[in-house]
């Protein structure tokens, strides 16, 4: 059996496969589609059996879950605290992506397995129409930019701003098309209805953002702190100073799930 140990960051992941028994060099990938695409190419190619990375917020999620649909891979997804537990077991003294990556690879090795669970399918389904949905909405406020920039000047012919309107038009109509069919979604499993109900019981939230809220909140992992929520939704304050000379107010660091931060934008207002 051969293992490989992943350790996920927001924008990169670092890879170890073990080779002869032991950890080969590691290799550098983008965290992206195209990214996971070509570590799966790596794994099929050097015959990887049981891949190991950590539960790191969402940046892991979409990894994990390629590689599950995968065949004739096993995926497990390790608790922060266990693999840290595990690197002290080894006296580990040096922490870095690499390392953290190599020692995921032995954890799969010597360590009892236990089979990631992706999350079902009707949550994957609502967090790709959340998602669409948040793209569309993106789209509408880009063209009405548009109109209303192209509006100011006297030179643009009224055609123009018809096809703009239009398109406006038909982005809306896909807006509610999307709605009405994820709301069928949730309505047809029982836990997602329970869940969306409470959500519109909230002041300020209403049927999209309880759409993408359920689509980035459910997929993520029960046990998570407060703190790796507000993290993971980029919401944690982020410091600015350098010596004596320059020093900015604290802003959110914007690091992490931009869709949940997002969902949140209007409601928060």
């Amino acid at each position: 059996m051969i293992v490989a140990g992943i350790d996920v960051g927001a924008k990169k992941l670092v890879v170890s496969i073990e080779k002869k028994g032991k950890p080969a060099k590691p290799q550098t990938f983008e965290n992206s589609p195209q990214g996971h695409r070509r570590v799966l190419k790596v794994f099929r190619k050097a015959g990887v059996d049981r891949v190991i990375l950590e539960a790191t917020g969402t940046y892991h999620l979409d990894l994990a879950i390629a590689l599950d649909q995968a065949k004739g891979l096993e995926v497990m997804v390790v608790n922060p605290k266990a693999s840290k537990r595990y690197a002290e077991a080894r006296m580990s003294r040096t922490k870095t992506d690499a390392v953290d990556a190599a020692l995921l690879c032995e954890f799969g090795r010597h360590m009892p397995f236990e089979p990631w669970r992706c999350p079902p399918e009707e949550v994957l389904a609502l967090r790709a129409c959340s998602r669409l949905l948040a793209g569309l909405n993106k789209q509408r406020t880009q063209a009405k930019n548009r109109l209303h920039a192209f509006s100011q000047s006297r030179s643009t012919p009224e055609f123009v701003l018809e096809e703009i309107r239009q398109s406006i038009a038909q982005i809306e109509e896909q807006i509610q098309r999307l709605e009405t069919q994820t709301r069928v979604l949730i309505e047809e499993h029982a836990t997602l209805s329970r869940i969306y109900q409470r959500l519109l019981s909230v002041k300020g939230i209403a049927t999209k953002s309880a759409i993408q809220l359920m689509g980035e909140l459910l997929v993520l992992p029960d046990d998570m702190s407060a703190k790796q929520w507000v993290a993971m939704a980029g919401l944690d304050p982020r410091e600015h100073s350098s010596g004596s000379s320059v020093e900015k107010k604290a802003r959110i660091s914007k690091v992490g799930n931009k869709y949940l931060r997002m969902a949140l934008y209007m409601p928060a207002l």
